[in-house]
């Protein structure tokens, strides 16, 4: 039988950090949600058609390792900060984990399972013509989605 993934908890915490391992972090509570972005800041920044992220609540995040090696780019004032692992350009946040309620964590991140699926995918008028977006019978935004931000 398959098991069932388990979402992070203080029992049963979810680890994540960088490629070259400087940075890592915990997370403790199960995440808020999860969704595909097709934006172009998301393109260019990942090399990608898409990326996915989970919004989880600063207060079931801890950064356990690599602090000084995390660098920010602001891609425009009213976007969300991008944080990375400046030693390996590793993709680990959008938003700030110190501050605000909740950030966004880049899935590729994490040790493992998150616990949950992914929910919705925004910017779908931006996405890449070369790379047809499943129907996977997700909601889809032309720009953001109303709700709990997953990242932008």
């Amino acid at each position: 039988m398959p098991v069932e993934p388990q979402p992070p908890s203080p029992e049963t915490p979810l680890g994540g950090g960088c490629l070259c391992g400087g940075v890592r972090f915990e997370v403790t509570e199960p995440f808020l949600t999860a969704g595909y972005c097709h934006c172009t800041h998301c393109q260019r920044r990942t090399g990608t058609a898409s990326s996915i992220s989970a919004r989880v609540a600063r207060t079931g995040f801890r950064l356990v390792s690599g602090a000084e090696l995390i660098e920010t780019f602001q891609p425009n004032p009213e976007s969300n900060p991008k944080l990375f692992c400046r030693r390996c350009g590793g993709h680990l946040f959008s938003g700030d984990p110190v501050a605000g309620e909740s950030f966004a964590i880049r899935l590729g991140a994490l040790d493992r399972d998150p616990g949950i699926r992914p929910e919705h995918r925004q910017w779908v008028d931006s996405a890449v013509t070369w790379e047809a977006i499943p129907d996977d019978g997700l909601p889809r935004f032309g720009g953001p989605r109303t709700g709990p931000r997953t990242h932008d």
